[in-house]
């Protein structure tokens, strides 16, 4: 289809045209007449009324969706119609874990839908819960009349997007029907949505490090019919596994999220301008997947990048002045609150505050269950809340609900209607300090860091996510109750949470936070920001510092973390001067940072210690051999990464302790006395490849792979934190004879930025690609380009557009 980018003006130019065309001829036509006024032309009928969503969707190539509107409302409108054409199955399987619908479709014993072969996943990397026990806590933790309050309170331009999204959503479904992806054609569970189903959608997104995370605790401190007591009788004292609260906020950050960022300004970069390099680690499947767009309201709002899909925004990207990526902070959005029952109330669900008692709110939840006959049964419970937040059960950790006690899960996450505004602000900057400003007035981060570059050679840094209000000072006093559980006394309003000026209730301001704005680097891989710029570590303010809750510091580094810096002060000290090829050349260096520390130790003991035993002479000659990076090429890679997985967790191993003065070199070295335990673990991974007939030094394109559609792509990139690859892939299958199978989750859209006279220069991929279809041509295209760490660049400007080779225009509207 052919026509000018710029569609609406131009169609309201013609529809001008032709009215006034229509005029013109009538008056030429009354002037032909006999003169009588029953002959007199009927006038001209009124122009047919605007559109109420109305956009341009153009694709280039790999299925970039450009959507320009001339309001949000269209924005949203095209924006939803081409996700859907891509994403259509999964996104419709999705909502039903935000509606609470699961079981109604798929029964109560069931889990979300897992990726098999190559159809979609939409099962969370969040919670793992079976369906009945999912759709109580959405149901029951998530309130539509609340998160409609706080839309009704956020900007029109937010509520517009959603509306449109929606609109846009229900006209793919209706220019589509019987014509779906094969997964989900003919489904019941493919329908219409509204607006309030895409407050929930974005709900589901802000309870990643939150509520989510004790989704199953919550579920458990509901109660079911006719139970009016105290759910646990008091317990006798015993021990208590204090530690689960820490145990899975590092499995969060080590197993379900993570990613890399680096800005670079202008005292370092060769043009002037600010560089940045994200790589955010996150899911390769549901609607945690990226989405590349490019999204314009001309004069108003022009950002490229990608969405989160079901967040209708630029979540990572850029415009023509600044660059933006985001990593998972540290940084804690939670505490719990231990509330003292009143001993009046027998149904144990009245508690004292300030001496006063206080009724809880009670939410009954019903959610209907299909059982295997096809027959419907309905399930009812009655979840409770405190003024600062849900009943959460767990007796295992002390979180019992007694006579006397009951405990909370205060999440200010769980209303966070901010989000959409504060992508909005963030893709509408102009400058680091722009953006800055736009993170301290709207607070709508949910769980992670911004780092930015933007035109003038500034970068920025800043946890700007949503944190409780509770200081260093109030961690020291005697609120603080059990702090493996960050459980604060609930009877006091001393213990309360904070108020931060400007800032939404009880949540910190982040002008109070941990940031900073320089003009050499700033970078982040998920550690503390403590080690935001290895030569201004962050530690301020005084007395009491930072908030416990943004994370610790002067504690060892990730591995990752490590390479990220260390690789990058090489480089610097190296070429004085970075370009934009320098920022992806690290990217895809692919070093090994635990070999790069261990290794020069290890193999003159392994070398000697193979005259003794000739079965370490093979594995100790594969790592000599080994370039000690995790390239295609690299032969010994699958070897190390067997061996590390299980040597990182001996004690003692390292000869030069952390010091924390030289966070980014310590510790390293290998202990001398760690050496037989070292040698027992390199010995037990040379057996393991030989039992499954893979050679010590195979390459590690052989046995590392991402299969699309019956092809095999050969992958580079290692496991990140363990092993300290910057470039970090977690695999969907352990070792086998053929090798690592399949991406669960990793590096996923890779962008590289920088600006010049005209515009962003941007080369990024999308590693999964656009589409969960296997029969879409976006499917399985940007496999490869990772594959050859081939960089692709992003038509911006509207020449580069139209010049694109795939360039397709549509235009929508209703």
């Amino acid at each position: 289809m052919s026509g000018k980018f710029y569609g609406p003006a131009r169609r309201a130019c013609i529809r001008c045209c032709v009215a006034t065309a229509a005029l013109l001829c009538a008056a030429a036509l009354s002037g032909c007449g006999r003169g009588h006024d029953s002959e007199l032309p009927a006038p001209p009928a009124p122009p047919a009324p605007a559109s109420k969503f109305s956009a341009e969707l153009v694709r280039t190539s790999h299925g970039i969706a450009h959507v320009r509107a001339s309001d949000f409302r269209g924005l949203g409108y095209g924006l939803a119609y081409a996700y859907a054409q891509d994403n259509v199955c999964m996104f419709a399987d999705s909502l039903l874990t935000a509606r609470g619908e699961r079981s109604l479709f798929f029964g109560g014993e069931a889990y979300a839908t897992r990726r098999t072969g190559d159809e979609y996943g939409a099962a969370s990397f969040y919670m793992d819960l079976k369906n009945e026990d999912s759709d109580f806590f959405f149901k029951g933790y998530l309130d539509i009349d609340e998160l409609k309050a706080g839309y009704a309170a956020a900007s029109k331009e937010a509520r517009d997007m959603l509306e449109g999204y929606a609109a846009g959503y229900n006209r793919y479904l209706r220019d589509n029907a019987g014509r779906y992806p094969a997964a989900c054609n003919g489904a019941a569970w493919v329908r219409p949505i509204t607006v309030e189903d895409m407050y929930l959608v974005i709900a589901e997104k802000a309870l990643h490090a939150s509520g989510q995370v004790f989704a199953k605790e919550i579920v458990a401190g509901a109660r079911d019919p006719g139970i009016a007591a105290p759910v646990v009788a008091q317990l006798a004292p015993r021990k208590f596994d204090r530690s689960f609260i820490k145990t899975r906020l590092e499995r969060l950050t080590a197993e379900k999220l993570g990613s890399n960022a680096l800005a670079i300004g202008k005292d370092l970069s060769a043009s002037g301008r600010g560089l940045l390099l994200g790589n955010p680690h996150y899911p390769w499947t549901t609607t945690d997947r990226f989405y590349q767009a490019h999204l314009t309201v001309p004069g108003r709002y022009d950002a490229m990048g990608v969405i989160l899909g079901g967040i209708p925004m630029v979540v990572i990207g850029f415009n023509k002045d600044v660059a933006w990526t985001h990593t998972v902070t540290t940084a804690v959005h939670f505490t719990t609150f231990k509330l003292a029952l009143d001993s009046r109330d027998a149904s144990g669900t009245s508690y004292m505050s300030d001496g006063v008692s206080v009724k809880m709110r009670a939410k009954p939840v019903t959610i209907s269950i299909r059982m295997p006959d096809a027959s419907m049964v309905n399930r009812t419970k009655t979840f409770y809340f405190s003024k600062q937040g849900a009943v959460l059960v767990k007796p295992e950790a002390g979180l019992a609900w007694t006579a006397g006690a009951v405990h909370v899960l205060a999440d200010p996450n769980r209303n966070n209607t901010r989000m959409i505004d504060q992508w909005i602000g963030i893709g509408s900057s102009v400058s680091v300090q722009d953006m800055k400003a736009s993170l301290d007035n709207v607070v709508g981060l949910p769980w992670v860091n911004t780092i930015a570059a933007d035109r003038a050679g500034s970068t920025l840094y800043a946890d700007a996510s949503v944190v409780p209000r509770v200081g260093g000072d109030k961690f020291a006093s005697d609120c603080l109750l059990v702090p493996p559980l960050l459980m604060f006394d609930g009877s006091r309003s001393a213990c309360a949470w904070g108020q931060d000026t400007g800032a939404p209730a009880g949540i910190y301001s982040p002008a109070n936070g941990p940031w900073m704005i320089r003009t050499d680097y700033v970078g982040n891989s998920n550690d503390s920001y403590w080690l935001t710029n290895p030569r201004a570590l962050l530690t301020r303010p005084v007395p009491f510092g930072f908030s416990p809750l943004y994370g610790r510091t002067g504690i060892e580094q990730k591995l990752r973390t490590r390479i990220g810096f260390r690789q990058l002060d090489e480089m610097i000290a190296q070429r004085k001067k970075l370009q934009l090829t320098d920022l992806q050349e690290l990217m895809f260096a692919n070093r090994i940072n635990a070999a790069e520390l261990m290794l020069p130790q290890l193999l003159p003991l392994c070398a000697a210690a193979a005259a003794a035993d000739p079965a370490l002479m093979l594995p100790c000659n594969a790592l000599a051999a080994w370039d000690r990076r995790a390239n295609l090429d690299s032969r010994g890679a699958v070897l190390f990464r067997e061996f590390w997985n299980s040597a990182t967790t001996i004690p003692g191993k390292w000869a030069v302790p952390f010091d924390p003065a030289d966070p980014v070199n310590t510790p390293s070295g290998l202990a001398p006395g760690a050496g037989p335990a070292i040698l027992a673990a390199l010995k037990a991974a040379a057996q393991k490849l030989q039992a499954l007939s893979i050679p010590l030094d195979g390459r590690l394109g052989d046995y590392q792979d991402d299969t699309r559609a019956g092809v095999r792509v050969p992958l580079h990139g290692a496991i990140g934190d363990i092993d300290g690859s910057y470039n970090s892939i977690h695999m969907n299958t352990a070792l086998d004879t053929r090798g690592y199978h399949d991406i669960a989750w990793g590096s996923s859209y890779i962008q590289a930025v920088t600006f010049d006279d005209n515009g962003p220069v941007a080369q990024a991929m999308l590693v999964y690609g656009q589409s969960v279809d296997p029969r879409s041509p976006y499917y399985a295209d940007q496999v490869p380009l990772y594959s050859r760490k081939e960089w692709p660049t992003l038509p911006f400007a509207i020449d580069k557009i139209k010049a694109d080779p795939h360039y397709k225009l549509t235009a929508l509207s209703e």
